[in-house]
This record gives structure tokens, C-alpha cells and sequence, in this order.
């Protein structure tokens, strides 16, 4: 993905500089819809088309048809392991405008396509720590979308929240911000721990299983609903013996 990102600016067609570094394939990133710092990948997705493969065929979906949601899709819904992705075509607006509402961009003197995507790399370097050095899927809770009310009820209580609007009716918050005025930064169950740097990152020091990455999601999500009264959901898919896993407070509270 990363590769498309970094081709598409050096052949003058920005767009995508918001989602630089974000790993994985293209193949693979409408399943999840990826997206960073304002931007979704459904914005500029076309088509996709797909090898359905209970028919055997190539099959193809315009963008209202893949059903794209906050890191969700009709990929991870209706067809979860019966498609193949096979193509992603993407329409970028032959008009750039930069998408600067996250806090590192709107600190750049210079707005280019190529100082975005400069300074988005710098920014997921600062606070993702490398896999290849110490374990970790990225940011591991989706932030949570909240209603509008109970936003201002919040930021009576935490006027430093970072929130963002999702639509008229709700509000997205930064889960990491959450974790870390939480206590959470830096806490550990065996090897899994709450990185240090970013509050959104679990990493795994080598000395742990899955009993332990499941009892350090469960103690999250109870110390986040008891302190705000949100539910975390995780963005990292979890895959058990036999079939994907989800952990969620229902029938813990």
C-alpha cells in the first residue's frame, strides 16, 4: 500500500498522502477501510472487484455496494472469507485539497502534497514502534464514535478530549488519549504492554500467550467504561483455533 502512496505523488497525483506507511497490500485495504489522520480509503475507492469464490467468477462492486463503514466493509461483513480481492480502482480529485484537521499537519509552514506526506511518515515513525523490532499489529482499538450529547457531557468533565466530527449526530474520540488519562500507558500483563510512546499500541515482549492479550483487552475496555462510559472496540482482528474472535464487554459489566 505504502508503495501505491509513495508512486502516486512521484508521478504528480496526490491525494493519498494522508495514509503513507500504512502496511499491508492494496488488496487488502478496502477490507478494513483503511485510514489515518482524516482520511478513509473509501473516499477515493471506485470499484472493487473480486474472485467470489462459491460462483468461481470475477465480481465487481461500485463504492455504495462495498458498504464502507469506520474500518468495516461488506468484506468484513456479508462476504467474509468468500471474496478474493482482485482489483481496487481509486478516482483522485483532479483538485487537491489537504486534509489537515490532526494535530502534526496543522503545524506545517509549507502545505504540499509532499510535505504531508513527509510529515505523516515522521509523525507514524515518532509513535508506531517497528514490528520487526518489537512486536505489535498497530493501533489496536478503533476510536470510538460517540453521540453528540454525550460528547458535551464529556468534555464537561475532560475539556482536552481530542473529538472529531463523524456525522451531525456523532463525534469520534481519540481512543489513545482515553488509554493514557486512563493510567494505561506502560501497564503490563506478562509480556503484553501498553506502549509507551502510544497508548493505542499493545506490544508483545515475547513472554506471553493469547490468555494474556485477551485479560489485557478485557481490563482496557472495563477501565475505559468505568472512567467514561465507552465501550472500546479492537481493530486488530483476532484469530483463534478455528475462526476470528471478537472480546467485547457484553455480559462483563
Amino acid at each position: 500500500w505504502h508503495q501505491l502512496v509513495s508512486d502516486s505523488l512521484a508521478q504528480a497525483i496526490p491525494g493519498l498522502e494522508n495514509l503513507a506507511l500504512i502496511p499491508g497490500t492494496v488488496g487488502a485495504a478496502p477490507v478494513q477501510n483503511i485510514g489515518a489522520y482524516g482520511v478513509e480509503l473509501a473516499k477515493f475507492i471506485e470499484y472493487v472487484e473480486y474472485f467470489d469464490i462459491a460462483s468461481k467468477q470475477i465480481k465487481r462492486l461500485n463504492k455504495l455496494q462495498c458498504q464502507f463503514g469506520y474500518r468495516d466493509s461488506i468484506f468484513k461483513q456479508q462476504l467474509k472469507n468468500k471474496a478474493v480481492i482482485t482489483t481496487v480502482a481509486l478516482a483522485l480529485p483532479k483538485q487537491w485539497q489537504p486534509e489537515l484537521s490532526y494535530g502534526p499537519l496543522q503545524q506545517l509552514e509549507s502545505v504540499t502534497p509532499q510535505t504531508v506526506f513527509e510529515q505523516v511518515i515522521k509523525t507514524r515513525n515518532s509513535k508506531l514502534p517497528d514490528p520487526y523490532v518489537l512486536a505489535n499489529a498497530g493501533s489496536f482499538f478503533k476510536n470510538p464514535i460517540i453521540a453528540n450529547q454525550q460528547l458535551q457531557t464529556l468534555l464537561q468533565a475532560h475539556p482536552q478530549l481530542p473529538h472529531y466530527v463523524y456525522d451531525d449526530q456523532h463525534h469520534k474520540v481519540a481512543a489513545g488519549w482515553l488509554i493514557e488519562q486512563a493510567g494505561l500507558k506502560g501497564h503490563r500483563i506478562a509480556g503484553i504492554e501498553v506502549h509507551q510512546q502510544q497508548a493505542l499500541v499493545l506490544v508483545n515482549h515475547g513472554d506471553s500467550n493469547g490468555d494474556d492479550l485477551i485479560a489485557m483487552i478485557t481490563h482496557i475496555q472495563q477501565q475505559i467504561w468505568q472512567r467514561y462510559q465507552i465501550e472500546l472496540h479492537h481493530e486488530v482482528r483476532l484469530m483463534a483455533a478455528f475462526d476470528e474472535c471478537h472480546i467485547s464487554l457484553e455480559g462483563r459489566l
